[in-house]
């Protein structure tokens, strides 16, 4: 398959011409810091900058595999993305590019999952992540989630992934056996920021790739995939048997495909009585419903979260971590929001949970291992 190239390993830039310029890059946060007087030294500088720096260093990955692939005839598909791609707006139910130039796998309005670069073989699906990050560690999560999700769109391709690093990178050893890791020199993009911010400055005409392993998303054949419908197929599933949960379910291969996926998944609901037994000192001034959920961490462990609706934007998640009450807002308009208006319309009195229940959920995930 793909080995790194010395061009590439060396971040040679030499053939991309000015084709870098032609993607967006989110810099305004950027450039009021510096209006405002900020200093490369300046925290906030550091973060809003190395932020830009990791979208540049993503589009100059993806413009030298472009390159790449000519080189590798058994890579029959490589998908179009940015300027390489018409602008089009992301398709529901679909992996499709989204306005921005981004793949993406969107249900309704919600993007559930983003890929840096996506290539096929004839047997093989890989998905590309290229960061700057200094551990792989923080990309765990992240990565089970875009596995998971292409194991259910392309269930006859073997999913595999390539991660695209800087030199430095710590945690290569912890990767799973589907990964492969590139490593290339130390990225900067300060030649790209002075281009940017150079209102005289003209880029260069765009080089367009011509191949026929270039495509769109519209020639790829996925497999129909039923969000929220599932989602109520493992509640109602989860609460069969003899006890408060269905661990033998829960652990089977398939549903834990499917966690990793949905992150989280809901085991059922408590009435506002019951739910002030266990948390006195959560306000519950709407006498909603509480919905739980397990989601499961990178270490393969499970969460409780408990999620208060306090009107239909407005969300509150309630975690006992460690003995501790933690509790935050959610996007109002994030994927979890969604998921709650859907739970709370199927489900049924047998998916109660009262006091005693909870308590026994919470002993249940703080042991087991998924």
């Amino acid at each position: 398959m793909l080995t790194l190239s010395s061009s590439f390993k060396t971040l040679d830039s030499s053939d991309l011409g000015d084709n870098l310029l032609y993607y967006d890059y989110q810099i305004k946060h950027l450039l009021s810091l510096i209006e405002k007087g900020l200093t490369p030294e300046d925290e906030a500088y550091i973060s809003s900058y190395r932020s830009f720096e990791g979208e540049v260093f993503e589009n100059y990955a993806y413009e030298m595999l472009l390159r790449h692939i000519k080189e590798f005839p058994q890579i029959k598909k490589f998908i179009a993305k940015g300027p390489h791609k018409k602008r089009t707006k992301a398709q529901p139910n679909s992996l499709s590019v989204n306005w921005k130039g981004q793949i993406v796998y969107r249900i309704k309005r919600n993007e559930i999952g983003e890929f840096d670069a996506l290539f096929f073989t004839d047997n093989e699906l890989y998905f590309v992540e290229m960061t700057l990050v200094s551990s792989v560690s923080s990309l765990r999560k992240r990565m089970r989630k875009k596995y998971a999700l292409l194991k259910t769109l392309f269930p006859k391709y073997e999913i595999k992934a390539l991660l695209i690093l800087n030199r430095g990178v710590v945690g290569l050893s912890a990767l799973p056996a589907y990964c492969t890791a590139w490593v290339t020199d130390e990225y900067s993009a300060k030649d790209m920021f002075k281009k940017l911010i150079d209102k005289d400055y003209r880029r260069k005409k765009f080089r367009r790739i011509q191949s026929e392993q270039i495509v769109d998303t519209d020639s790829l054949d996925l497999e129909t995939f039923r969000y929220y419908n599932t989602l109520g197929w493992i509640l109602n599933k989860i609460r069969t048997g003899s006890g408060i949960l269905n661990i033998e379910f829960l652990c089977s291969k398939t549903v834990q495909r499917y966690h990793d996926l949905f992150v989280k998944i809901y085991v059922g609901y408590m009435e506002p009585i019951e739910f002030s037994k266990l948390f006195s000192s959560i306000s519950n001034e709407n006498n909603s419903r509480v919905y739980v959920a397990l989601e499961k961490d990178h270490n393969g462990g499970a969460l409780t979260h408990f999620y208060l609706p306090h009107s239909r934007k407005n969300l509150e998640i309630i975690t006992l971590k460690n003995g501790k009450l933690h509790s935050a807002k959610k996007d109002p308009y994030g994927v979890t929001v969604t998921e709650i208006s859907y739970i709370k319309n199927v489900v049924k009195q047998r998916h109660s949970i009262n006091f005693l229940e909870a308590k026994k959920v919470l002993e249940i995930a703080e042991s087991i291992k998924l």
